[in-house]
């Protein structure tokens, strides 16, 4: 199970079985303008959820050191899992090395 703080991303520890099991497949979304993006995410997790119910997917999204205006799709993505696609998430959390996340679909 991921820890969660107020205001930041959700993160694992160590012991996180989410952070160990073996991602089936990956997304990554680097080069990838923001509606780009939501689509593309939008479209990797319906699918994953049809194929393969709880299946553990990373989003790869990078940590915005090449984007001139700072991180757009950490937050983006964050928000997509918090909101939109919800229902297609079971759970998520920021990867251990914080360049994606890795989130099991329902």
């Amino acid at each position: 199970m991921s820890k969660r703080t107020r205001g930041r991303h959700p993160a694992f520890d160590a012991r996180d079985p989410l952070l160990d099991a073996r991602a089936e497949a990956e997304l990554d979304l680097h080069g990838f303008g923001a509606i780009e993006a939501r689509s593309a995410v939008r479209a990797f997790l319906e699918s994953w959820r049809r194929r393969k119910a709880r299946a553990v997917v990373q989003i790869v999204t990078g940590k915005g050191k090449g984007s001139a205006g700072g991180p757009v799709l950490r937050g983006l993505v964050k928000t997509l899992l918090q909101g939109e696609l919800r229902g297609l998430v079971a759970e998520w959390g920021l990867d251990d090395g914080e360049g994606g996340y890795r989130v099991r679909v329902r």
